[in-house]
């Protein structure tokens, strides 16, 4: 129950954090997506060697470059987010913010179906009628664009991903945070190195505002995730699904009054249906949570 206290002001402050986050990245223009994606690696692992190094938590973080699981399930959450964070940073520097927005909205009924394709977890009967409805939304959304909603599904899909794999992990959240940054941090180098050869980097040729805000990076995307990673291993995947609304309405907004995208009746008629299929979702969650703990209940008392 203390965790559980203490989990949920982390997890609000993650999903805070990332709901203004396509404030940020128009500011790094003229640097390209995977540029900024590098910048995001290079600069966050210096943010969490100099935190892990002012904690003295190098002892635990040598333990888990030892231990081969861990670093395999690492290997795979640290690729995730890197998919994750490509897909996000193209959407907001492309003038898809409301798609992107879409993805974190669909990311609970996607880390459901999660559950039961990888955990063999059985659904009730008004879960699948709120996937039923989540999917129907993405094929009118698929008709309105005329693509399918590629940025959101890919958002959507990793990051279901990357929250169970963390949840399998259970680290402290530097540690964790510090090797998922560890084993892309070469490849994000050298992408950079190449970069500047071929004379493509943004960083250092655009005045140092510029470079000041790619540095940044490494700060505000590291801050969310840690925040998020002590977030997930104190509380249940309901409580943090239900936190996850709060990152994507406040996208939503942003890219809706901010950047003024643009919204037809049948973008609005998907996100109703989206809008509903989490209601629906949400409140089966809250009365079996409900049912259970009645039963939890009885069951002590007798």
């Amino acid at each position: 129950m203390d965790d559980s206290r203490r989990g949920v002001p982390l997890g609000v402050a993650a999903y805070l954090c990332w709901g203004f986050f396509p404030l940020y990245w128009p500011l790094l223009e003229p640097a390209g997506s995977l540029e900024v994606l590098a910048h995001r690696f290079v600069w966050s692992m210096v943010f969490v060697l100099v935190a892990i190094t002012a904690m003295g938590r190098w002892g635990a973080f040598a333990a888990i470059a030892r231990d081969r699981r861990l670093m395999l399930i690492l290997t795979g959450a640290s690729v995730t987010i890197a998919i994750n964070w490509g897909g996000f940073i193209y959407g907001v520097t492309n003038g898809h913010v409301i798609e992107t927005s879409l993805g974190y909205f669909i990311n609970p009924l996607v880390t459901v179906l999660l559950g039961v394709f990888v955990l063999k977890e059985t659904l009730r009967p008004v879960q699948w009628v709120a996937i039923a409805i989540g999917a129907s939304a993405v094929v009118v959304l698929t008709v309105d664009y005329g693509r399918l909603p590629w940025v959101a599904l890919l958002v959507a899909f990793s990051f279901a991903i990357y929250g169970f794999l963390k949840k399998k992990a259970d680290l402290g959240a530097f540690e964790g945070l510090g090797m998922e940054t560890a084993i892309l941090f070469p490849v994000a180098l050298a992408f950079l190195v190449a970069l500047q050869l071929r004379g493509q980097l943004t960083f250092g040729h655009d005045g140092p505002g510029n470079a000041a805000l790619l540095i940044g990076t490494g700060v505000v995307t590291a801050i969310p995730l840690l925040l998020f990673g002590a977030a997930a291993t104190r509380l249940s995947l309901t409580t943090i699904g239900l936190l996850q609304y709060l990152g994507p309405i406040i996208q939503f907004l942003v890219g809706l009054t901010i950047f003024g995208e643009d919204m037809t009746a049948a973008r609005w008629a998907g996100f109703v249906l989206v809008w509903l299929a989490l209601v629906i979702f949400t409140a089966d969650a809250l009365n079996n949570r409900r049912r259970l703990l009645s039963r939890t209940a009885e069951a002590a008392a007798i």
